[in-house]
């Protein structure tokens, strides 16, 4: 039987304050070279997170404990980011 190899990937979580940026931010995320793939996961009414989402949370907090992330603390800045890919 053959075996396959993945290629490794990282991934990115953006948390938005505001849903009126989603669509802008897909858009973008879509132009940008080696982006696989752009996906939404939301949080429903009842603010619960599920299991699968607690371990994303977890795997993404040790990446950034890591220093294996990029932070921006504003608009300006994350577009700064990607015009400078």
């Amino acid at each position: 039987m053959a075996t396959m190899t993945l290629p490794q990937t990282s991934q990115m979580i953006v948390t938005l304050e505001s849903g009126a940026v989603v669509s802008d931010i897909r858009k973008a995320l879509k132009l940008i070279r080696g982006i696989a793939s752009v996906r939404m996961a939301t949080i429903g009414d009842d603010r619960t997170i599920t299991p699968a989402m607690q371990r994303n949370i977890n795997k993404a907090r040790k990446e950034y404990a890591k220093g294996e992330t990029i932070s921006c603390t504003s608009p300006e800045e994350m577009k700064k980011y990607f015009d400078s890919l």
